[in-house]
């Protein structure tokens, strides 16, 4: 890497929290931001794929290590924030999605959504943000969703979620962007993941999608690299309270 290149994307010193971090595109988002130089704590709820998850990461040279967490559980939440140390860059991918007709959903999958999709980035935050202002540097970076910005396919709860989350990052870019942290959201197409299975697995739904982006294709976790090391570093300190499409133009067509 050039020193012009390094001095715009290395994240060689820094320490990043990525929840939802044992698959999909937070595994992804992790890789790439370890591979940029920084130390990995991947947080998700099965050990196993934690593991082999951070396995993966060492194979490539990057100091991993995991915590196991339920983080619809706010007890979980708070065992993550005392055990995970200081943070320069907050990922918060991890999330859940009840897919029901809306008035068929319940006050438990109600409970269940807000909890993971909404009030553990809440509180995340709350945690971690204050003390990268008080250092004068932090990146937070929110996963949201198509549904942040639109109705899509059974939104219910999750969609309200992740339009919340999206406000929930104009709202902390507003408190810490001064104190040098900049808090913006990642918007996915659909993206062939573990958590869009049980949408995959409808007929011709796939070919569908695919057919809608402008790209003429699905994503895939790995389409989301080199908007993390983007937003996780440098290259990034003018851009603050935003929503960043990763999307191959589903949202514009």
């Amino acid at each position: 890497m050039s020193d012009y290149l390094r001095e715009l994307f290395s994240l060689e010193g820094r320490r990043a929290l990525v929840t939802g971090g044992s698959s999909g595109i937070g595994y992804a988002m992790a890789e790439a931001i370890g591979r940029a130089g920084a130390e990995v704590v991947l947080v998700a709820r099965t050990e196993s794929r934690l593991e082999a998850a951070a396995g993966r990461l060492r194979g490539h040279g990057v100091t991993a290590s995991w915590i196991s967490a339920d983080l619809g559980d706010r007890a979980d939440v708070q065992r993550v924030c005392a055990a995970a140390g200081d943070i320069d860059i907050l990922v918060n991918d991890a999330g859940n999605n009840i897919r029901k007709p809306m008035a068929d959903l319940t006050p438990d999958d109600y409970e269940r959504t807000v909890a993971v999709n909404f009030t553990a980035p809440y509180l995340f935050g709350q945690h971690f943000g204050p003390k990268m202002a008080g250092r004068g540097w932090g990146r937070i970076i929110n996963v949201g969703s198509q549904q942040s910005v639109s109705a899509f396919g059974d939104s219910g709860i999750y969609g309200a979620a992740k339009a919340g989350l999206a406000g929930l990052t104009r709202s902390q870019a507003e408190a810490w962007s001064a104190g040098g942290v900049c808090v913006n959201t990642i918007i996915p197409g659909f993206v062939l993941t573990p958590l869009t299975a049980p949408a995959q697995a409808i007929p011709g739904r796939v070919e569908a999608l695919a057919a809608r982006h402008m790209v003429k294709r699905n994503g895939v976790p790995e389409d989301f690299a080199g908007a993390a090391v983007f937003l996780a570093g440098d290259a990034s300190a003018f851009v603050t309270g935003q929503m960043l499409f990763v999307d191959g133009g589903f949202f514009v067509h």
